[in-house]
């Protein structure tokens, strides 16, 4: 794969202590995860994950959650400033939704692409340049782990162990080492990491 352009596969997700991306109820289950998306260093690694990035690749089920709630609080003078850095961002940066489902896009600045992962990393890797940030979704991350084509990992790591729910880091993936770049703790026991890929 030629890659002239340097862009940076980029990917931000939060887990519980065991690696878990939601609880045992399902894909919805974010209770071990409220406690702390508002936290002082989750917001700032908030920031963190966008300013780098010109594309944001998203799965159909985040890109509904994420434009059906960021484009108000891009709008709301009494938003937290980070919530509206990353709000605007969102709303104004090129977005790319894989999605077997979707036939079009409704939110603006969007395409909809049915295609694998890494086919359409690839293709968005050719052009542009800034990163391409996978936007907490796990869909896409896991098969970019298995291809081994993620650049950086901004990860928030939450004091508690859910007992039951998805994994990000499943058996069978490529050995990979990777570099902390960047770390941050939180009052409430929250840790926010940045690894980039050794290579």
């Amino acid at each position: 794969m030629t890659n002239s352009t340097g862009r940076r596969v980029t990917a931000n997700l939060s887990l519980t202590l065991d690696g878990r991306y939601n609880g045992p109820g399902g894909p919805g289950d974010f209770a071990a995860f409220a406690p702390y998306v508002t936290s002082e260093v989750a917001r700032n690694h908030m920031n963190r994950i966008w300013e780098s990035a010109t594309t944001a690749l998203l799965g159909r089920l985040n890109a509904e959650g994420f434009m059906g709630y960021w484009p108000s609080v891009a709008d709301n003078d009494n938003a937290d400033p980070r919530d509206r850095g990353y709000a605007t961002w969102l709303v104004n940066t090129e977005k790319v939704v894989l999605s077997t489902t979707l036939t079009e896009a409704p939110w603006e600045r969007t395409r909809v692409v049915n295609a694998p992962a890494a086919d359409v990393v690839a293709e968005l890797k050719a052009t542009g340049e800034g990163d391409i940030l996978v936007n907490s979704s796990a869909s896409i991350i896991k098969p970019l782990l298995a291809a081994d084509l993620l650049d950086r990992l901004y990860l928030m790591i939450f004091p508690e162990i859910a007992g039951g729910g998805r994994r990000l880091f499943d058996d069978g993936l490529p050995a990979t080492k990777w570099t902390l770049t960047h770390q941050q703790s939180g009052e409430l026991g929250e840790i926010a990491m940045v690894y980039d890929r050794a290579r």
